[in-house]
């Protein structure tokens, strides 16, 4: 267990029977928040409201969440659990929560009848916490499996990490929710989990999606830090957060990959030190490596 950053919670919803559940995170008000795309194949809700040419700059929960497609509808149940706070945009009539959410497809790895849904959603809500945040195979990690590019059955345990780094007075967290074709890898590129394919079995290795492979992977990430960035130099540090994905899975961001990057930038907590976008883009990427590899080592 660990945290994460100050000012930010993060809970999660863990169904270890049917291997699915969801996470939250909730971060501080007054944020600006962005989101970078770089699978082919993501199943999302509100991820509009992120470009840079939308007006709001503002969220109020991020849901990562199992279920493929079905598992969107734990969103549901963060804004009603946001909206009974009084937390949202202030249209002058109701505080409308924005929820932005993506999913995993985990569907093969237990019960595929069983998806996070709207209480599930509250239950991570419920459960959020600024310590002693579970890592591994909990919340939208649970059904999570990587190495899956020589078949699925060939394809071992994922999860959810956490990655921090810091240089120059600023701290850059990261989460990652790790469901990946591909191996993950260690700096050095050798694989630290991955497919248990054995090369020296007479059966041959399938591409992506020869068969049943198909668009069931994905890894989901949120960079964090304490900073004053617009719209779109946060965007900018989603995309260096992708990065992360880049260098720490193999083969990454494939055709049946939905990876996304979510980048959140709170105002600072204390004395802010002067804003270094592009060593914070380095710790970015340096985070989400990290959480990757986490989210596999704390399985």
């Amino acid at each position: 267990m660990t945290g994460f950053l100050d000012g930010f919670k993060v809970g999660h919803h863990t169904d270890e029977v049917n291997r699915t559940g969801c996470t939250v995170v909730l971060p501080p008000p007054g944020n600006v928040t962005s989101v970078d795309v770089r699978g082919s194949s993501p199943a999302s809700r509100e991820l509009i409201l992120l470009d840079l040419e939308r007006k709001l700059t503002e969220v109020h929960a991020v849901v990562l969440t199992g279920g493929s497609a079905f598992g969107l509808a734990a969103a549901d149940g963060v804004v009603g659990w946001l909206a009974e706070r009084d937390v949202g945009y202030d249209t002058m009539v109701a505080r409308v929560p924005i929820v932005p959410a993506a999913v995993i497809f985990d569907l093969g790895s237990g019960n595929p009848d069983v998806r996070p849904g709207p209480h599930e959603g509250r239950a991570a809500c419920d459960a959020a916490t600024s310590s002693n945040i579970a890592t591994g195979a909990v919340g939208a990690g649970t059904g999570a499996t990587v190495g899956k590019w020589a078949g699925r059955e060939d394809a071992v345990r994922g999860g959810l990490g956490i990655g921090r780094a810091e240089a120059g007075g600023m701290t850059v967290a990261a989460l990652a929710v790790v469901n990946a074709v591909g191996d993950v890898v260690d700096a050095d590129g050798r694989s630290i989990a991955g497919s248990s394919f054995d090369e020296r079995q007479p059966r041959a290795p399938r591409a992506p999606g020869a068969d049943d492979a198909g668009p069931v992977n994905t890894v989901l990430a949120l960079v964090a830090t304490h900073a004053h960035l617009d719209k779109r130099e946060v965007k900018w540090l989603a995309g260096r957060g992708s990065d992360g994905v880049t260098t720490s899975v193999r083969p990454a961001h494939t055709r049946y990959d939905g990876d996304v990057c979510f980048a959140v930038a709170a105002p600072p907590r204390k004395e802010a030190v002067e804003t270094n976008l592009d060593l914070l883009g380095v710790l970015a990427t340096q985070a989400v490596a990290a959480a990757v590899r986490d989210a596999v080592r704390s399985r």
